[in-house]
């Protein structure tokens, strides 16, 4: 990390991205997106729940990661209505049943959070640091009531808001620019934590002073691709983070 780069503890805001920071929710994703492209006729190879998810899904709102992954694949659907059924036909249906399917593993198993982002969102709370989540899915405010973490943050900005605000999807910056705006802080002076690669880019356009990567594949790999996209700083576990 250069010297021109805050640490986090001299930041006014922490602004914190949802599924794979705080709630381990990131896994129930990749395998709702699986089962749902897994029966799209001509996807080959199948979507890999862990490089395809990270490459092309994740951070993404439903419909953008749902066209982003088609067209990777090089399948043209048409984008149909948000109001489509689950099915396979268009873009709004698949995404549609990938919904179904991470209610279903939701409603199943619930979901966990990360000890160590816990850790650091109490300390940032004690030593009144405002912070924020954000994420693209329109659960995000039920996940971070059921993970009791909703009372450590000042504002959550989630795919409700994406809807109503017509806020574009990462790696537009929208999301976190809004979530810093609640709070009443500069970008510049804010710091934004995410793991996903479309999330540490919208940060870095963002402007914000400092953009920490989350690396969970725990590879070399991963970190670089992390600090390609954007980020200042790659940790594995938030925890590291915490002071002394």
């Amino acid at each position: 990390m250069t010297a021109t780069v805050p640490d986090l503890w001299e930041c006014h805001a922490v602004i914190f991205d949802t599924d794979g920071v705080i709630t381990d929710s990131a896994s129930v994703h990749a395998e709702a997106w699986k089962e749902a492209f897994d029966e799209v006729p001509g996807v080959d190879p199948p979507f890999d729940a862990e490089e395809d998810y990270r490459r092309h899904v994740d951070g993404k709102s439903r419909l953008d990661g749902a066209a982003a992954f088609l067209a990777a694949r090089g399948i043209e659907l048409p984008v149909g209505d948000v109001e489509d059924p689950p099915g396979t036909e268009t873009v709004c249906q698949v995404a549609a049943r990938k919904e179904e399917a991470f209610m279903r593993r939701l409603h199943a198993r619930g979901v966990d959070v990360f000890a160590g982002t816990v850790r650091l969102l109490n300390k940032l709370h004690e030593a009144g640091v405002p912070c924020a989540a954000v994420s693209s899915s329109r659960h995000a405010r039920d996940l971070l009531a059921r993970a009791g973490v909703r009372s450590l943050l000042g504002t959550v900005v989630d795919g409700n808001d994406m809807a109503r605000l017509e806020l574009p999807g990462k790696p537009d910056p929208a999301l976190f620019l809004e979530g810093v705006r609640r709070l009443g802080c500069d970008p510049a002076t804010a710091a934004v934590v995410e793991d996903a690669l479309a999330g540490v880019e919208a940060g870095h356009r963002g402007g914000f002073g400092l953009v920490v990567g989350v690396n969970r594949t725990e590879t070399e790999g991963g970190a670089h691709e992390l600090s390609e996209h954007g980020a200042d700083l790659v940790v594995d576990d938030l925890a590291r983070l915490v002071r002394r």
